[in-house]
């Protein structure tokens, strides 16, 4: 089964998939994104995703080269030609191409790009056992609730985790707990959960919204608030929330034990509610 590439229109062999080097993508990260995972071979959450994509694209008033049917009629093609029954889709639109000018050109087309890979989920002895992370400068521009292709901040962050051997970076402004680099922050505290609300300091994920929808289905309270680090060392549990991620608990930041170190109960029961949910 092949990796599949779309690139305007068009799906073609992954390595004649390119774009000029005059794409505003490429020159000024001129652009939006979405990933989409799907399970059994089905989007997951495609009209989430597909509004999140459509409200990026609005913000930099970048024009939306197809609806949402039409978008879904394309990543479904894509999918019955992968073949993968677990897959991770990328679709990425940037401004199109034009010379290199950082006023927006008047008469270039959008670029439009679409992969899909094979997914590979993270092992069940992670999951189980929990992931270490450690805290760092937020370093990110003020429109974080733009899913943005401008992803050095992040990179930056993810590079510093992986150098100090943990899982994920938790980004931390002014003391403020924001979210991960490639994931939103949640805690329990006092058995509530305690995650950052939604503006333009974070990019609220997908998995982020059911999660939340699902500990209201549990009577388990959700705060959407700020915390700060020590509150973080402090609390009961901790969890990231992400598309590849899914539930996953945090039993270790910054060298300091959150609760048990395993994670925690209401970790395992949203972590179990999202599988009877997605499989």
């Amino acid at each position: 089964m092949p990796d599949i590439a779309f690139v305007n229109g068009r799906f073609l062999p992954w390595k004649e998939a390119t774009v000029s080097i005059d794409d505003r993508g490429f020159q000024f990260g001129d652009g939006v994104y979405e990933v989409i995972r799907t399970y059994n071979g089905k989007p997951f959450e495609l009209e989430a995703h597909l509004g999140r994509l459509d409200r990026s694209a609005k913000e930099l008033s970048l024009s939306q080269p197809y609806s949402r049917a039409q978008w879904a009629q394309w990543i479904q093609q894509g999918l019955s030609q992968a073949g993968y029954q677990e897959a991770k889709v990328y679709i990425q639109i940037t401004r199109g191409v034009a010379p290199r000018d950082h006023a927006f050109p008047s008469d270039t087309a959008p670029t439009v790009v679409i992969t899909i890979r094979e997914f590979h989920p993270l092992a069940l002895q992670i999951r189980q056992d929990g992931v270490t992370a450690r805290t760092c400068e937020d370093l990110r521009w003020g429109r974080c609730n733009i899913k943005s292709v401008n992803l050095l901040a992040n990179v930056l962050a993810r590079e510093e985790a992986k150098r100090a051997g943990v899982f994920e970076a938790i980004l931390v402004k002014d003391g403020l707990v924001t979210e991960g680099s490639l994931s939103n922050v949640m805690a329990i505290q006092s058995g509530a959960i305690v995650t950052a609300p939604e503006g333009p300091r974070i990019l609220s994920g997908v998995t982020r919204t059911v999660v939340l929808g699902l500990a209201k289905m549990e009577s388990i309270p959700v705060e959407e608030r700020f915390m700060s680090v020590d509150s973080l060392y402090a609390a009961d549990e901790v969890f990231l929330t992400g598309t590849t991620l899914e539930v996953l608990g945090v039993v270790w930041v910054d060298g300091k034990t959150i609760g048990s170190g395993r994670p925690g109960p209401i970790t395992k029961t949203l972590a179990a509610r999202w599988t009877l949910l997605t499989r």
